[in-house]
């Protein structure tokens, strides 16, 4: 499974029941490959198709942010730390290989091909990923890392003059924008920069463009109360239909129950899933901690196909999320630490450590289908002192 992007959307009011029901709600949004795509690479277990660290990481913002929307993509998350564990040595590495839970050498070819096989002319959904590292001109990396993250990430190396944020700034986001087809324009600000400190700077960018199998009419369309987090009622455009989803109902191990829904996209091989709590007492965020990949493809095989009402919010969310804080609840720590970042199969000839991990998403729900975009950016820069702990 996947995963492209997770939202945590709260407060809305609508309908998901083969009998209409009404209710104040919060919506988890996932959007990802079907099964059917990954039982191609069934041989690999499910949690490492896309590292459980990207759901992860969403759990932990969530926590910090119960009472906030939020828009993550795991796999932006999951591809930059696998950049990032092709470079690291030691401790480093033993952090970022336990929290992703698989070794990028054994799992890389699957994520390769997983990878060709969505953004593939026979998908026609539109679904691009790319990754590239900019470096500080002249900067000297190890062969073997540019080449393996060549192989296993078509990850680009770029050069351009640091000393320089603001022309360093416009090469990153024009790169961006041109890999989000505009959706994101700007990633990186001069003050972003660590000036002659800055050596690489690597950026994961996806976009997806999708129209549901089953669209939802326009006129259809209509304005209705949305219940906000602050308590505040609005009335904001709902799109309806009444077909057949495949749906179910399921718990959480301390039996908090919650209803899923599958919304296909007419590619068939990604589509959007949604879960809400059936009782209107129950928060999202009671649930969140129990989802996984292991969780959602559980979804997948037990969902039966039923006629049902779906009323859902038409509405466009955009985030900034600071990664480093989540990452380093999770346990990868080192890497922030001059004194400990051990990056030596990227350079031998001085010390490096991550100064910063930003994602900025994008996505937009409408009677036609899905957009959605996400960037994660992240810096290395020169340690202060060369010597090593």
């Amino acid at each position: 499974m996947l995963l492209l992007l997770v939202v945590q959307f709260l407060g809305a009011h609508g309908y998901l029941q083969p009998r209409i029901m009404n209710w104040q709600f919060s919506l988890l949004f996932v959007l990802g490959t079907l099964m059917s795509v990954c039982s191609q690479f069934s041989f690999y277990p499910l949690e490492e198709l896309s590292s459980d660290v990207g759901i992860q990481v969403f759990n932990q913002i969530v926590k910090a942010k119960p009472q906030d929307n939020v828009v993550v993509s795991p796999h932006g998350i999951a591809s930059v730390l696998g950049v990032l564990q092709l470079g690291a040595d030691g401790k480093t590495k033993k952090q970022l290989t336990t929290m992703m839970r698989y070794s990028v050498n054994g799992v890389g070819k699957a994520l390769k091909k997983i990878n060709r096989l969505i953004v593939s002319k026979k998908n026609k959904d539109i679904v691009t990923i790319a990754n590239a590292v900019f470096a500080k001109s002249g900067f000297k990396m190890e062969v073997p890392f540019v080449t393996r993250n060549k192989e296993v990430f078509q990850c680009n190396v770029k050069s351009v003059d640091f000393e320089d944020p603001n022309a360093a700034c416009d090469s990153i986001n024009q790169w961006v924008k041109n890999e989000t087809r505009g959706m994101i324009d700007q990633v990186v600000a001069p003050d972003d920069i660590e000036g002659s400190l800055t050596r690489l700077v690597l950026v994961n960018a996806v976009y997806f463009k999708g129209l549901w199998k089953s669209r939802f009419r326009p006129e259809n369309t209509k304005k209705r109360p949305f219940y906000g987090a602050d308590g505040k009622t609005y009335q904001v455009p709902m799109l309806s239909q009444l077909s057949i989803f495949r749906c179910g109902t399921t718990s959480t191990p301390n039996e908090l129950w919650y209803n899923i829904i599958e919304l296909p996209y007419h590619g068939e091989m990604i589509s959007m899933l949604i879960a809400l709590p059936t009782e209107s007492t129950t928060p999202l965020s009671a649930i969140i901690p129990h989802i996984s990949t292991k969780t959602i493809g559980s979804w997948m095989t037990t969902m039966v196909a039923k006629r049902v009402q779906v009323i859902l919010p038409k509405f466009t969310a955009e985030a900034e999320t600071d990664l480093k804080e989540p990452l380093q609840a999770l346990g990868i720590t080192d890497m922030f630490d001059q004194s400990k970042a051990n990056f030596a199969k990227i350079t031998r000839t001085e010390g490096l450590h991550v100064s910063n991990v930003l994602q900025k998403t994008k996505i937009e729900v409408s009677e036609d289908g899905t957009k959605a975009s996400a960037a994660t950016r992240l810096s290395w820069v020169q340690n202060f002192s060369k010597d090593k702990q």
